[in-house]
């Protein structure tokens, strides 16, 4: 009681005073959906106004869904300087969003003006591609910071995307270094696939496990769940090595996956959520939908 009063004290002076606490501003979030038709088996209307409408019930948030079908495929400047959070699904037109536009996102993340959440088979999508290409390259940069620039010299070797590497594949990104006499280091990068070997669309049922209950995105998360059905994904992921892995997910088959991973680039973050495929349920189950939740608040952008 004491304490309550002593609070209700400390407000009636900021009001005296003009200066009145301020309501935080709702985070800004842009739902982007590739909207392919097989969604309708999981969702009236498609799966990434299902999110969207969830996370308009939180007062917290200021929500907008667009699709590959709206002007510019929903990608205007206008609605990406909007975003503070963007949430992307994309499966089979990943190659239909060009690459200068994934690097305007990744510009954007890098600046810490945006969060970008990849969800499932965005795994493939441009913006994914383009900041993992670009972490890659940053991790690079670091190992090589102790080379004068005029002895180093870097070739990049673009990844053959959508074709899922196979079990022997080289893992990437992967460096070749060569030394010279004279001092000089070539390397040539081979930049992410940004896959995997092994996947299955069978529905059966995964097992999550929070390794991280500290972090923000394992906020309010069961310490394990299952999902009933879902689409599998096996490792090795063709990523660069994230800085935390927040959950992991296995099959009773024996696959595993990392399967909520957090990178850094920039100022800003890139996140990956695995569970999902568009014709089974997934968010609709409430963990996921709090793993939704707790992505877009962790990617909420400080404001001056």
């Amino acid at each position: 009681m004491v304490l309550f009063i002593k609070m209700l004290v400390l407000v009636a002076a900021l009001l005296v005073a003009g200066e009145a606490p301020a309501a935080e501003a709702p985070i800004r979030v842009v739902v982007w959906d590739e909207q392919q038709p097989s969604q309708k088996e999981a969702y009236d209307n498609f799966l990434g106004n299902c999110i969207a409408d969830h996370l308009r019930t939180k007062p917290e948030f200021e929500v907008r869904s667009l699709s590959i079908k709206d002007a510019q495929q929903g990608l205007s400047p206008e609605i990406l300087d909007f975003a503070e959070v963007l949430f992307w699904w994309g499966h089979v037109r990943q190659a239909d969003v060009k690459p200068e536009v994934g690097r305007a996102i990744v510009e954007r993340v890098k600046a810490g003006r945006l969060t970008l959440v990849a969800l499932h088979s965005a795994h493939w999508s441009t913006p994914f591609v383009e900041a993992m290409n670009e972490r890659a390259r940053l991790d690079l940069n670091r190992q090589c910071a102790d080379l004068p620039a005029d002895k180093l010299s870097i070739e990049e070797v673009p990844a053959q995307l959508y074709k899922a590497p196979t079990r022997d594949t080289r893992l990437t990104p992967a460096t070749d270094v060569q030394k010279f006499p004279d001092g000089r280091v070539a390397v040539r990068l081979h930049l992410p696939n940004c896959c995997f070997p092994g996947y299955r669309t069978d529905g059966k049922p995964s097992y999550l496990r929070v390794l991280d209950a500290s972090h923000p995105l394992a906020s309010g998360l069961a310490a394990s769940f299952s999902l009933p059905q879902t689409e599998m994904y096996d490792e090795p992921f063709h990523v660069p090595a994230p800085d935390q892995v927040v959950v992991e997910e296995c099959w009773e088959a024996g696959e595993w996956f990392r399967s909520v991973m957090v990178w850094e680039l920039g100022r800003g973050r890139v996140v990956y959520i695995r569970p999902g495929h568009e014709t089974f349920p997934i968010f609709k189950d409430q963990q996921m939908l709090r793993l939704i939740e707790n992505a877009a608040r962790f990617g909420r952008v400080p404001r001056e």
